[in-house]
């Protein structure tokens, strides 16, 4: 794998937001008006009774690990699709460049924008609603790096779903993150799922690390398990990333080998 042409495709993706700064919109104002309406959200219903539950420590981190997920997944789909709607995709493809290369290119402008964004809406959570994610601690760092693989592996599965069904099943991608978070324990314990989806919780590395975050915040003095359920997640992402590779390079070959890359090219649109 050379850099440079890791550095070529991530540049690529650099040149398109600044000669059209409303593709910025695509990439923070869905993040910006979530975690403003969460936020609120959770000030209010913190309002009733005499409740000691933190409703903006619990929803308002979550909601910004979530949304760091689906702005990794996403990323890596719209930069995919960049390359389809701009009809540059096959002039990949012409040169040496290697799959491995290109979809290093997408990850590389994927984690950019994702740890942006991030970065921004933890300011507005601490200037908004005086929540601070880095009280998670040190926790941050594992839980972050599971989130961003699994985000990965999504953003692949999708752009390969797309790369095998043509341009026009771009509208599969959208909706994934809304549909896992059901199954993630986003917002609430996986325990609270009926039992067979709580088996598919279970296969999903997301919700080692939200039921881990939330065990940690409601008590702080639990340790037991904590570090197994981690490496559980991280083991099922790694699994998930692999797997999404794989299937991305089989469709690929099989595209080339029946021709029908071809949808691709500029001819087809």
């Amino acid at each position: 794998m050379i850099f440079s042409r890791v550095y070529a495709v991530f540049l690529r993706q650099l040149y398109l937001i600044r000669n059209n700064p409303t593709r910025l919109a695509s990439i923070f104002l869905w993040l910006l008006v979530n975690i403003i309406m969460w936020g609120f959200i959770s000030k209010y219903l913190g309002t009733f009774g005499k409740s000691t539950f933190g409703f903006v420590t619990v929803i308002l981190g979550a909601i910004i690990l979530w949304e760091f997920v689906t702005r990794i997944q996403q990323g890596m789909m719209t930069s995919f699709l960049e390359d389809i709607w701009t009809q540059n995709f096959i002039n990949f493809f012409a040169s040496p460049l290697k799959i491995a290369e290109y979809l290093s290119g997408l990850v590389l402008n994927s984690i950019t924008t994702g740890l942006l964004g991030f970065f921004i809406v933890a300011i507005i959570a601490g200037a908004a609603f005086g929540y601070d994610i880095f009280k998670i601690g040190l926790l941050l760092i594992p839980a972050m790096a599971i989130l961003f693989i699994f985000g990965i592996s999504m953003g692949i599965v999708v752009s390969g779903l797309i790369f095998r069904l043509g341009p026009t099943a771009e509208w599969l991608g959208w909706p994934i993150p809304l549909v896992l978070s059901i199954f993630s324990g986003v917002f609430y314990p996986v325990s609270t799922l009926p039992f067979a989806l709580r088996i598919i919780a279970r296969m999903i590395p997301a919700s080692y690390v939200f039921e881990t975050i939330r065990t940690v915040l409601s008590n702080p003095s639990i340790t037991v398990g904590i570090a197994s359920d981690l490496l559980i997640g991280a083991i099922l992402a790694l699994i998930y990333l692999g797997g999404a590779y794989i299937l991305f390079i089989s469709v690929y070959k099989r595209n080339l080998k029946n021709g029908a890359i071809a949808q691709f090219s500029a001819e087809s649109f």
